[in-house]
């Protein structure tokens, strides 16, 4: 096989994940397949469950055997949900492992603190506790309890309630990924509850060498809801399309500043990792824009993009590879301003888009615990 798309995105130092998990997807031997193309992790939500547990029968054996131990509609989803990304984590860890021969070679290297360690595996805790410390930190602590694989991130939302629990995880030497970030500022604190996690784990003797963790920015969903304000404002149609690239851009930047200098360098030589960019929700909303785009304009190194497989098909037969994520970053800053000439409130958009995705992920896993107790009770 020649050299794909995929392979020339590795090699410019971007990973690529799947944002898909089932039960069809391990039995069919889908994930190996994916895995020989150059797809290095996955990833899943309520809303990724929820719609393969609802399609097919591929869960059917499972729900009866989960339905003879247990009625809790959640004990029984989390019984499905462990066993999927249980497996998964062991389809990827050879993947995994190779990462980390590759970062002990390095370590007292130059390049060491930069390393790739992919073959990880996502699941998301309740969304309902995206508000609750506490409650998000016990579910986080029995989802790496259950699964315990060294290649698993458990996904915690970094809403304000949020940023003490990722906090606390990564103190306690737990992988994360951090989902749900749309603005550059909450960013920034997500990045800063990381290092501090680190900093707390190392001063109590831990290794941080174990730990992991991505901070997940979510980009269409920005210029869906900006489009849709410019056109109630009406006019700036140069202004549509933009704002997501331009955010991750800036948001790589930050990156670059906060994982660099004294601080980090200290942490970087005991073996940590930095906390890789991943770029979320890149299918393509608005029919008008490239299939593409999201890809496309969001290649770096040290960064991770999650891709639905038709986008991955479609970056496979015409997308364009070059290492495009520092590009226009003046142009990426100016945007902003010119944005909020027009009347957009970048703060208020990305407040909202937060409340959305947590109310999107709640009301998804409410629908998936109602169709767990109709399957289970028809299987």
């Amino acid at each position: 096989m020649g050299r794909t798309r995929l392979d020339e995105l590795a090699r410019l130092g971007q990973s690529i994940w799947i944002d898909y998990l089932s039960r069809e997807m391990l039995d069919s031997g889908t994930l190996e397949r994916l895995i020989q193309e150059g797809i290095v992790g996955v990833t899943s939500n309520p809303t990724i469950f929820e719609q393969a547990i609802s399609a097919g029968k591929g869960y059917d054996e499972g729900l009866r055997a989960a339905r003879e131990r247990t009625s809790d509609a959640k004990e029984i989803f989390l019984e499905l949900a462990v066993r999927d990304v249980t497996d998964a984590c062991d389809v990827l860890r050879g993947v995994y492992d190779d990462g980390v021969r590759r970062a002990r070679a390095a370590r007292g290297r130059e390049n060491a603190a930069g390393r790739h360690v992919d073959g990880f595996v996502s699941i998301e805790v309740d969304p309902l506790f995206a508000y609750d410390t506490e409650a998000t930190k016990a579910e986080a602590l029995r989802l790496h309890a259950a699964i315990d694989r060294p290649n698993l991130l458990v996904k915690i939302p970094a809403t304000k309630p949020g940023l003490p629990a990722i906090e606390d995880m990564i103190a306690a030497g737990k992988s994360i990924n951090v989902t749900l970030i749309f603005s550059l500022e909450r960013y920034v604190e997500v990045a800063e509850a990381y290092i501090r996690g680190l900093e707390r784990l190392v001063a109590a003797g831990g290794d941080p060498s174990t730990v992991a963790s991505v901070a997940s920015f979510f980009v269409s969903r920005v210029d869906t809801e900006i489009d849709r304000r410019l056109d109630e404002i009406g006019g700036h149609d140069d202004l549509k399309g933009k704002l997501a690239v331009a955010n991750a851009k800036l948001a790589y930047q930050r990156y670059k500043q906060i994982f660099a200098g004294e601080r980090w360098e200290s942490l970087a030589a005991k073996g940590a990792a930095s906390q890789r960019c991943l770029w979320a929700s890149t299918s393509t909303k608005n029919p008008a824009y490239s299939d593409v785009l999201y890809v496309e304009e969001l290649i770096g190194p040290e960064t991770v993009n999650t891709l639905p497989e038709k986008t991955i098909r479609a970056f496979q037969d015409h997308g364009r590879v070059r290492p495009s994520l520092e590009e226009g970053v003046d142009e990426a800053q100016a945007l902003f301003e010119r944005l909020a000439s027009a009347g957009v409130d970048y703060v208020d958009v990305t407040e909202k888009l937060e409340r959305e995705g947590v109310k999107a992920f709640a009301d998804s896993f409410s629908k998936l615990m109602e169709g767990i107790k109709a399957r289970a009770a028809a299987a």
